[in-house]
């Protein structure tokens, strides 16, 4: 098997869901194994396709993507008229996500067979779980816009099959209504985007637009519409401000989920397409310095948020949007080498973070609310240490991976936009502070729940395997950023040689800034100095006196900057508003007026002209007579 089989990876798990969502509530275990051996089939395929395309890969010589189409539909004669092909495409950024998709989504499988035991629907929790598999794997190796665009809306579905996991709980219905329709939002403008793309290019090929986008075949104000609309695609589902709203109610699913889509994969979907039509955006005026500054007010808008949140999943899911941020600041500079791989380090560390908090949760009898907890170390000591590892990577400090990742950012940032670091290095203080928050608040100082604590326990290895593997990923991940780190494995250079817009870059000890690198690490220090120095040793009493001080700020960070009080209050006042004239027009316009209305009218008009319709004919020929004088009348007056 080689990369042009690249489709089995997709093709194994979404077979999988078929057999589970017909069969699995018959099979011992609702077929979970089944669920692992699918996943663990498309991460063994994985590897093939990588060595296969690492023996093709050759930038100098061209050799940069390997590629497989069909024919799906063909409208005309053979030789004419339209085609519409759909194929496969991988490259090294395509391979990237491979590797993260499968890696992810093999340890959640297996955490979940541990979290999820006994739920109920446990035989369709593997199923879908399979579906969205299958459905990301295709997103990222679709050649062409339409076959992305299907598979976009699959991992829609997915999601909403998820977050509304326990459907019996108001919340988790109500959460996943909110995912379904933000990221719906979202769509539309995805799918106007494509729509203007075709009318422009003639093509949904992803290549061909780049091509001729760079050619200069479409371009102007056309193309900046376009790409603007495509855009707020990206910002749906990865969660950008406005859009941002709806994933941290999407913790409400299961906690695997929470894992595999809101953190490692599906809200990564955005970054990737933007990724991938970069040299598009590059070539639309203006495009690169909206897609900076979205990614720097989301930053900062969830990084003031997430310092304010007690509840550990939701800290996560600010920090994920925040994250996001990040990667669309670094996008901004129209290069996608730090993006990509800050999502591959994020995917590691904070699918690590959110399969800890999974175990604190199974452990602790689902307490999730940081005023329950503390202290937890003592009884879950693996559990406690990669997740400390994974809030040291999460804050960024050297060597673990997010250090590496975070700094190519920076580097990116000040070489293109130059003032974005200031802001972009506040976001950056932020998220570790409450990643230390977070840490000491679980895991350190005496418990706060007496009750609780006595009744943890650590994890059974189901759960803590994923967590070892994940921590390692965290911790070595970020060195595959240096050439002979990569070159070791197979590879032809570090990210940089091996995901690039236009020319490789190479890395090596002699390329680190060490100035920029040292500032990075001082923003990471002093948000954790900042972090301890609150809530160390449960000194509660120091954030609560500056809370108390600031009243007024505290509440707008802890209402999320009442961002779902201003959506609620313009869906009360502005939509219901118009879809209540809306329903007056309906009713009393189109029905009464324009549809009863006519029929009453020829009622009425046939219930006056029957007294006309006497059967008599001396009276017909009188209206007969006076018919023919009223003519002859009309006739002399026009003549005049």
């Amino acid at each position: 098997m080689g990369a042009e089989q690249a489709y089995l990876l997709a093709a194994v798990p979404a077979g999988m869901f078929l057999v589970l969502a017909l069969f699995g509530r018959y099979m011992p275990r609702g077929g979970d194994f089944l669920g692992v051996l699918a996943i663990g089939t498309s991460f063994v395929l994985f590897f093939f396709v990588l060595v296969d395309f690492l023996d093709f890969y050759n930038f100098e010589e061209h050799h940069v993507a390997i590629t497989k189409t069909i024919e799906w539909a063909r409208i005309g004669p053979p030789g004419g008229g339209w085609d519409l092909r759909f194929g496969t495409y991988v490259d090294p950024m395509t391979i990237v996500m491979f590797g993260v998709i499968t890696s992810v989504a093999l340890m959640v499988n297996i955490f979940s067979i541990g979290y999820m035991k006994n739920e109920p629907r446990y035989w369709w929790f593997f199923a879908v779980l399979q579906l969205f598999a299958a459905s990301m794997l295709m997103l990222v190796m679709a050649d062409n816009l339409l076959l992305l665009l299907i598979s976009w809306e699959l991992v829609g579905v997915c999601s909403f099959l998820l977050i509304g996991f326990y459907w019996e709980k108001r919340s988790a219905t109500e959460a996943a209504k909110k995912a379904f329709i933000t990221t719906r939002t979202g769509d539309v403008g995805l799918m106007i985007g494509i729509i203007l793309l075709y009318r422009e290019a003639g093509t949904f090929n992803i290549q061909e637009i780049i091509h001729m986008a760079e050619a200069g075949e479409i371009g102007g104000t056309s193309l900046f519409v376009t790409m603007a609309f495509l855009f707020l695609g990206a910002m749906g589902k990865s969660a950008q401000v406005p859009f941002h709203v709806w994933l941290p109610d999407a913790m409400e699913g299961p906690t695997p989920v929470s894992a595999l889509i809101h953190a490692a994969t599906m809200v990564v979907a955005g970054v990737y397409l933007t990724a991938r039509m970069l040299p598009v955006y590059a070539e639309a005026d203006g495009m690169l310095l909206i897609i900076t500054l979205v990614g720097l007010t989301t930053a900062l808008v969830t990084g003031f948020i997430a310092i304010t949140q007690t509840d550990i999943k939701k800290v996560l899911a600010y920090s994920t949007v925040g994250q996001l941020g990040f990667m669309f600041v670094a996008l901004g500079t129209g290069h996608p080498t730090a993006a990509m791989f800050h999502l591959m380090t994020h995917a590691f560390f904070k699918a690590l973070l959110f399969l800890g908090s999974g175990s604190v949760i199974h452990a602790t009898h689902h307490h999730q609310e940081m005023d329950d907890l503390g202290g937890l170390w003592k009884k879950m000591p693996i559990t406690g240490t990669t997740f400390l590892i994974g809030c040291v990577a999460l804050s960024g400090l050297a060597p673990l991976a997010g250090f590496w990742s975070k700094d190519e950012i920076f580097a990116e940032t000040l070489d293109k936009w130059g003032w974005t670091v200031i802001p972009l290095g506040i976001a950056a203080i932020f998220t570790a502070f409450y990643s230390t928050r977070l840490f000491i608040r679980t895991f350190m100082g005496q418990p706060r729940n007496k009750h609780v604590y006595e009744h943890t326990h650590e994890s059974n290895a189901l759960m803590t395997g994923p967590l070892l593997f994940l921590a390692a990923l965290a911790l070595v991940s970020g060195f595959f950023v240096f050439d002979g780190v990569a070159e070791a494995i197979g590879f032809p250079g570090g990210i940089g040689a091996f995901v690039f817009s236009h020319e490789p870059h190479h890395f090596g000890l002699g390329d680190i800034d060490w100035p920029l690198a040292a500032a990075s690490t001082g923003m990471s220090i002093v948000g954790i100095f900042f972090g301890a120095w609150l809530y160390w040793g449960n000194r509660l009493a120091k954030s609560t006196r500056i809370a108390e001080a600031q009243p007024g700020v505290y509440q707008l960070l802890k209402n999320k900057f009442y961002f779902d009080e201003l959506y609620q209050w313009f869906i009360d006042k502005a939509v219901l508003g118009f879809s209540f004239l809306t329903s007056w027009f309906d009713r009393y316009v189109v029905n009464d007026t324009g549809v009863d209305g006519s029929a009453q009218l020829t009622g009425y008009t046939g219930s006056v002209l029957k007294y006309i319709q006497t059967g008599r004919l001396p009276n017909y020929a009188m209206g007969i007579a006076l018919g023919v004088l009223t003519l002859a009348l009309a006739g002399l007056a026009v003549r005049g």
